[in-house]
């Protein structure tokens, strides 16, 4: 178990790797300087990118824990932190914070269940890390189902791996959509709550669910009209976090602090969190 001041102190990373996903996200791959990973990690949980002079931010760590050889992180640029790493090349130094927040219940409440996994644009990057180890420890879960979509064929994150890798696995099945029709995209094409509703899953799954907050609300409304319970449901509510460690205040909602109680939650309790949220 990692200390907890150890979590305070921040590691250096070196950027090895950098592949571009789609117009706005990078995958960054981040080595320790003597090799290897900079510390390790369980699905679901974050850590705090910094750069010297410019900030800091969270991001979910989207390699499995099962992969011991570097960690990955997929980064939409959108603010000041990542338009700064958008700029970083291969061999520049990081500084690298973690592991912070809960995990997803891989060990215990996941174990032997058939899994659900739905996804919004970035909203793949901390499930990927989830979907590798499912797939790495492929004798201790049921059947896996991806639902992921995105604005356009060209935002689909990770698409390679879906359907080169995940795609060719017994037991795991991935249904992509996108938001429009565009030239050359002949899948389905719907948002993905309404996509979720028309595959008409069976309520024998446990779902995993993440992506911008009005993606989750009615995508957990549909699963809810076709008889899921909110205490099947997980999400995680990473964006939600500042300083990681339960110091700065301003993750707290109700009597619960995001980063010490969560990221990951079950969804029936958030439906204790009061209205504000």
């Amino acid at each position: 178990m990692t200390k907890k001041e150890d979590v305070l102190i921040p590691k250096l990373g070196v950027v090895t790797d950098i592949r571009r996903d789609t117009p706005d996200v990078k995958t960054f791959r981040v080595n320790a300087p003597e090799g290897g990973k900079v510390f390790e990690h369980m699905p679901g949980q974050c850590a705090m990118l910094s750069i010297p002079g410019v900030g800091e931010a969270m991001f979910s760590i989207t390699s499995s824990p099962t992969n011991k050889e570097f960690m990955e992180f997929s980064i939409k640029k959108c603010g000041c932190v990542t338009e700064w790493l958008h700029q970083m090349e291969v061999g520049q130094e990081i500084l690298i914070r973690g592991p912070l927040g809960k995990c997803f219940p891989v060990e215990t409440e996941l174990k032997g269940k058939n899994l659900l996994f739905v996804a919004g644009g970035i909203g793949i990057a901390p499930l990927r890390s989830v979907i590798n180890y499912v797939i790495d420890n492929r004798e201790n879960y049921g059947t896996v189902d991806v639902v992921y979509g995105a604005r356009s064929a060209e935002d689909l994150v990770d698409l390679k791996e879906m359907q080169e890798s995940w795609s060719n696995i017994d037991g795991i099945d991935v249904h992509l959509t996108i938001d429009r029709e565009q030239e050359g995209w002949d899948g389905n094409v719907a948002f993905v709550p309404n996509y979720v509703k028309d595959l008409g899953f069976t309520t024998d799954k446990t779902v995993l669910v993440c992506g911008p907050p009005i993606m989750i609300k009615f995508t957990v409304a549909g699963l809810q009209e076709i008889g899921f319970q909110t205490n099947q449901i997980y999400t995680t509510m990473e964006l939600k976090m500042k300083c990681g460690v339960g110091k700065c205040g301003r993750c707290n909602i109700g009597d619960k602090y995001v980063c010490k109680d969560g990221p990951v939650f079950r969804y029936d309790e958030l439906g204790e969190l009061p209205a504000e949220y």
